[in-house]
């Protein structure tokens, strides 16, 4: 044994030791660290005590679940198995349970997505397990192309290791035409009823949109793209005759018999107490990479029935006469989905969201407004709560999804108030990843503790009345440019903001999506609004709106009234940049950009004060651009906080007539309300030739949220 081996090995027993039995705290990272830092090849080291060989699981949601019940699976068999049950992701984690183990037959580890590329070349795992890749947190792993390339680079240097993917997200399957590994697809072979869908999607090869036959959920279907050869690969694991509703789930699993079918006749049936299409990809997951490891179906069809996460994964709790259920969401697809499991109640429910933004969330809370919060608007038989802490921003969302909601501290109080709404009311505590721990240690110790609870009255936040009559005349017409390709941040919430301030005085608006290979018209718009874009979709969408240059440079130079943020402000310019590539802008705007140095991402929290309004803009910024602004061109305002994007001055944005163009996201109206209406009232001014006071509304909800970040930085 080699003497930094043999080091490693005695630090991590030794603060294994001191963490469980001194600190009683669990021994999930720190003895893997410590490891590491004396041996970093630990892993490779220690790898050889797993007789049979590991598998990672890898992806953007259901990484916890999975691992455990293909762990329990694997221990059902009479197999040993060595396991992060607790979700300790890292290298470090991954390395704290093989020092842990003296022995086992299989070890199953969840892995981070960007974390695969430190572990799988020391543990040259015989599987990696990909389940998908959404969008999730953006400010901390950037695109979805810098996960592709770094899972990628993990499997290049394990080439014995199979992937077993999921073939119905273009994400994974582009993931798969990148490396030379033996590859295991597995996917739905029909569509499966309430699927959710979403955008468009583009290509991961070429730049055009691809074509579903059906989807399950968010990009997760059967695509193709009609311009190359990208698609779905043939399925060597398939669900079909999938059956999902409120009490649970069945399918069965049919297997390929050569490279381009699959057999006629089921290998599997699978039914389990689960509800939702990403419990259906869950199992399926499982099943696929159970049966490579040489599992029986009946040994997974008995866990998978039984699967008792005890971890608020999916876990179920009686609490005080109401059934609880905890569940993880911290992006916009876990959230949608759970969503649809609130939809699929009949009865009363009461719907606890709680959000936090800590670093394991990630500081951006913007995602929320790519939820579909709108689903529970109208429902009276649900009554719906916000926690966290960012509490204050989720009840601004909830209002302009017309979702009545109350503030609650904890999930104790969601509780005291549910008392009052009946004995059988279905609760749902959804979670993000640091808020969800202190909700279920609360939730458990209710479900300890038999003493019904003092009920108090689930008061909710009424929305607002229409003070005004409708104007007379055409609507209000805002154009929403390119949503499938621009709607990075919540930008579309931008949207949302202005139409409902719109309604809610009686002003008739209307809102035009154009979509990627619509035809743009502005002449009659009163108000247009362009959203940021990742790079390749950008590239995509400035293509497009170069055909229609002189439509919009004559409708900003008249004064039509126009919002950009980011990427849209880009593509206005004289230059933007996709890596080290100029690319040429619409030069609507007496400005170009460029990159920042080495590419520095500049993310974090911003303030910005504008002559445009008096109250000060208050969002995130998550960008590597740097703006020069020409003669004819204004900043936006000075930046308090954060950095902003234009060069060397401390200001923020642009402001050219009645255009506004800014980096900030949040999406920027969230928290500031006067600066939605004065894009609305500049539209009625352009649109009458009049001077236009608007109606006061209420917007308290959104002070308390721009107050909230205004103290935390100090500002207050």
């Amino acid at each position: 044994m080699g003497i930094r081996k043999a080091l490693a090995q005695a630090a991590s027993a030794v603060s294994s030791a001191a963490l469980r039995h001194v600190f009683r705290r669990p021994a999930g990272n720190f003895p893997g660290k410590i490891a590491l830092y004396i041996d970093p090849s630990i892993i490779a080291d220690v790898r050889s005590r797993l007789s049979r060989g590991s598998v990672c699981v890898v992806g953007t949601n259901g990484k916890t679940t999975v691992t455990n019940m293909l762990a329990d699976c694997l221990e059902a068999s009479g197999q040993r198995v060595v396991c992060n049950r607790g979700g300790a992701n890292l290298d470090s984690g991954v390395a704290t349970s093989l020092l842990q183990a003296t022995s086992g037959d299989w070890g199953v580890f969840e892995c981070d997505e960007l974390w695969l590329a430190k572990i799988l070349p020391g543990l040259q795992a015989h599987y990696v397990l990909l389940l998908n890749l959404f969008y999730d947190q953006i400010d901390r792993v950037g695109e979805v192309a810098h996960i592709q390339e770094s899972i990628a680079g993990a499997l290049a240097q394990s080439p014995k290791t199979v992937l077993v993917y999921n073939a119905d997200d273009p994400h994974c399957e582009k993931i798969a035409r990148m490396v030379d590994n033996e590859c295991g697809p597995f996917g739905m072979g029909e569509g499966l009823a309430g699927a959710s869908g979403g955008n468009a999607l583009m290509c991961q090869v070429c730049d055009h949109m691809l074509a579903y036959e059906y989807r399950s959920y968010g990009q997760l279907g059967a695509y193709r793209c009609p311009a190359c050869d990208f698609g779905r690969s043939h399925l060597k694991f398939m669900a079909r005759n999938c059956r999902i509703g409120a009490e649970g789930m069945s399918f069965d699993v049919v297997a390929a018999t050569d490279e381009r079918a699959v057999a006629g006749g089921a290998v599997a049936h699978i039914e389990a107490p689960y509800s939702g299409a990403y419990m259906a990809y869950n199992l399926l997951s499982v099943y696929a990479a159970g049966h490579l490891m040489g599992l029986s179906n009946d040994a997974m069809h008995e866990v998978m029935g039984s699967y008792d996460p005890k971890n608020g994964r999916l876990e179920h709790l009686f609490v005080h006469g109401h059934d609880v259920l905890l569940n993880l969401a911290k992006n916009p697809a876990g959230f949608n989905q759970n969503v649809a499991l609130i939809l699929q109640e009949r009865g009363p429910v009461a719907a606890a969201f709680f959000v936090n933004d800590m670093e394991g969330d990630g500081r951006d809370v913007s995602w929320i407004w790519d939820v579909d919060f709108e689903a529970l608007a109208g429902r009276s038989d649900t009554t719906v709560f916000v926690g966290g802490m960012r509490k204050a921003d989720l009840l601004v969302r909830l209002r302009y999804a017309g979702v009545p909601a109350v503030c609650v501290d904890d999930a104790v109080e969601v509780m005291h108030r549910v008392a009052a709404l009946g004995e059988n009311c279905k609760v749902f505590m959804i979670a993000n990843y640091t808020s969800l721990p202190g909700v279920r240690e609360s939730c458990v110790k209710m479900a300890e503790d038999k003493a019904a609870p003092v009920p108090t009255e689930a008061q909710r936040l009424a929305p607002e009345a229409l003070p005004n009559p409708p104007l007379e005349g055409e609507p209000l017409r805002i154009v929403h440019v390119l949503p499938d390709l621009l709607n990075q941040g919540g930008d579309a919430g931008n949207v949302s903001i202005l139409a409902k301030r719109c309604i809610w005085r009686g002003i008739p608006v209307e809102v035009e999506r154009v979509l990627c290979g619509d035809a743009l018209d502005v002449s009659g718009a009163d108000l247009v609004v362009v959203g940021d874009g990742f790079d390749r979709e950008q590239r995509l969408a400035c293509a497009q709106l170069m055909e229609h240059k002189e439509d919009l440079a004559s409708y900003v130079e008249r004064g039509g009234v126009m919002l950009a943020v980011d990427g849209g402000l880009q593509i206005l310019g004289s230059t933007w940049y996709v890596g080290d590539e100029e690319m040429a802008g619409l030069g609507l705007l007496d400005l170009c950009n460029g990159r920042t140095q080495g590419d520095e991402r500049l993310v974090g929290d911003i303030v910005v004060q504008t002559d445009v309004i008096d109250a000060p803009v208050v969002g995130f910024e998550n960008h590597a651009g740097i703006t020069m602004l020409g003669e004819d061109t204004e900043a936006f305002g000075s930046v308090l906080r954060g950095v902003g994007n234009n060069e060397g001055d401390g200001t923020e944005g642009v402001r050219y007539h009645n255009l506004l163009g800014t980096y900030v996201h949040g999406p920027v109206l969230a928290k500031c309300p006067a600066l939605a209406d004065w894009l609305i009232a500049r539209a009625l001014e352009q649109r009458s030739g009049t001077v236009v006071q608007l109606e006061p509304l209420d917007d308290s909800a959104e002070e308390a949220a721009c107050a909230f970040m205004l103290d935390r930085l100090g500002l207050n």
